[in-house]
């Protein structure tokens, strides 16, 4: 056997050792709690054949705490390149079989060097996460790793799409690293995100809660807004992670790839004619004219779960990826509150990063009253909305399905927010406010005076209804671009999209702005 043979013999060997990480036994052991290992992900994350690996042999540097004893080939994360759908994508997953997927500073250097590729190279980064947190063996190692890991999250926002799914723990600092990102896709009954456990929950505020409970991902999802999506499982959330991809350019000089559909651009669809019910104050489901619209009525949906009253996700017209910000009158009549206010504002910056247009669909009564409201700062957090949309160079084209009332009007993207198409169907009541608490403001006291109060209250209500609550006193002032036929939606949103695609808009030079945060 030739010199060269015996050495490519060791590196296969080498090869074969870090592909076990932690070993077969923690393999086996992984498996056993019906759960994937970090490569196993990866394979069905990626084309297959494309994964391109880096680092297999780095191995930490702790020669305390009998951590010389402990060392594997890899140390505890994959790192490289491959590609999805055949685009490029850098992508790390945490190995749990190699010292429970604990953070070192060699394994936060494989991490932060697929980060800084991925920004030179404008590639998406994918994370997937599996890890006990920090290694407490390394100490401030660790810590600085984590660091680092921050900092390039914060350098690459806006540059590249960056997505994290916790597949396993996710405890302490390590939760800031998904929290940087774009999209966070949690793993029902398997994953978990806090900053302190339950048993530090209880000591501190004598508080009995579970780990689902506290930071599991049907919590996140619905209440705290953490996650975009619980998954079902470890396939649903890779194959959740390969369709949001589809939707996105690769970084913040490209467009989201055009995906030809066969939907004709010019499709009518009667059944929206009929859509909006003739009693102002019933509901309808806007997830309906969303559907009716797209392309093949493929709608991906984001934080679905997450303040429900304001629907936010993807789809696309004629092929062209947008993103789609809805007010559902199935939740809350549709009312901006503090969560939708937060959900939509990030959505639509993350849009506008990526040169993604936005379409609006609007029918919002108001904000949410109330002291709980008020005391949690709904002005501050409705302000959010406002300003995303303000700020947003993309294309902007919203259609005013039904209500849009008072400050809710003008924060749902438009004209006066630099909305570049506005359409309203004729069912659309733009006012400061509803007819019944107009003239109850105007005419209350007139009421008084009169025989019927009741009857005076609602001819003035029919009278204002009549006058104001229409789309044509909007259309007159040029607010309103165009009131459209419901059935021709669809139609009317790709031409504007098409008109809009070489727009041009820009804001006043500046280091950044001061969102309300």
């Amino acid at each position: 056997m030739s010199l060269m043979q015996k050495k490519l013999d060791d590196l296969m060997q080498k090869r074969d050792q870090a592909r076990l990480g932690g070993g077969q036994e923690r393999i086996d052991a992984h498996h056993g709690k019906g759960r994937l290992t970090a490569r196993e992900r990866l394979d069905l994350l990626l084309d297959a054949g494309s994964f391109e690996e880096f680092d297999m042999f780095k191995t930490h540097r702790c020669h305390h705490s009998g951590m010389q004893e402990k060392i594997f080939l890899g140390d505890g994360v994959v790192t490289g390149y491959g590609t999805v759908d055949g685009r490029l994508v850098y992508v790390y997953a945490q190995d749990f079989t190699v010292l429970g997927g604990s953070l070192s500073e060699t394994l936060a250097e494989k991490i932060c060097k697929v980060m800084d590729l991925a920004v030179k190279n404008g590639a998406p980064v994918i994370g997937l996460n599996d890890s006990g947190g920090a290694r407490i063996q390394e100490g401030i190692e660790a810590l600085a790793g984590y660091s680092e890991i921050f900092l390039r999250n914060v350098m690459a926002s806006g540059v590249v799409p960056q997505i994290s799914a916790i597949f396993g723990p996710c405890a302490g600092g390590a939760v800031y690293s998904p929290a940087l990102t774009d999209f966070i896709v949690m793993v029902k009954n398997n994953s978990y995100m806090f900053l302190t456990g339950p048993k530090v929950v209880k000591s501190v505020t004598h508080e009995d809660v579970t780990v689902e409970e506290l930071g599991g991902a049907d919590m996140h999802a619905s209440q705290s807004g953490v996650a975009d999506y619980a998954a079902e499982n470890g396939l649903d959330a890779l194959a959740y992670v390969k369709s949001l991809l589809s939707f996105l350019p690769q970084n913040n000089m490209e467009n989201a790839p055009v995906v030809l559909s066969g939907d004709p651009p010019d499709r009518r669809d009667e059944g929206l004619n009929a859509l909006i019910p003739d009693n102002p104050n019933e509901a309808y489901d806007m997830q309906e004219v969303i559907g009716r619209t797209v392309d093949n009525g493929d709608f991906f949906e984001v934080k679905a779960k997450f303040a429900p009253n304001i629907i936010t996700g993807f789809g696309r017209y004629n092929g062209q990826s947008v993103g789609m910000v809805a007010n559902q009158p199935m939740h809350l009549s549709g009312v901006l509150d503090i969560n939708s206010s937060i959900k939509a504002a990030r959505f639509v910056r993350f849009c506008d990063c990526f040169n993604i247009p936005v379409v609006t669909l609007v029918d919002v009564p108001g904000f949410l009253p109330g002291t709980n409201q008020e005391y949690n700062g709904v002005i501050r957090h409705g302000a959010k909305i406002l300003y995303a949309y303000a700020e947003a160079t993309i294309p902007k084209v919203t259609v005013v399905i039904r209500k849009a009332y008072g400050g809710a009007y003008c924060v749902m993207s438009s004209k006066h927010l630099r909305g570049d198409i506005n359409y309203a169907w004729p069912s659309a009541e733009i006012a400061v406010m509803g007819g019944k608490g107009a003239v109850e403001v105007l005419y209350s006291r007139e009421a008084r005076e009169t025989a019927d109060p009741a009857a005076f209250l609602a001819a003035k209500e029919q009278e204002y209804s009549d006058t104001m609550v229409n789309p044509y006193i909007a259309a007159r002032r040029g607010y309103i671009d165009d009131i459209i036929e419901p059935a021709r939606t669809r139609f009317r949103i790709i031409k504007a999209l098409e008109m809009l695609k070489n727009k041009r808009d820009t804001n006043p030079m500046k280091k950044h702005g001061n969102i309300p945060l």
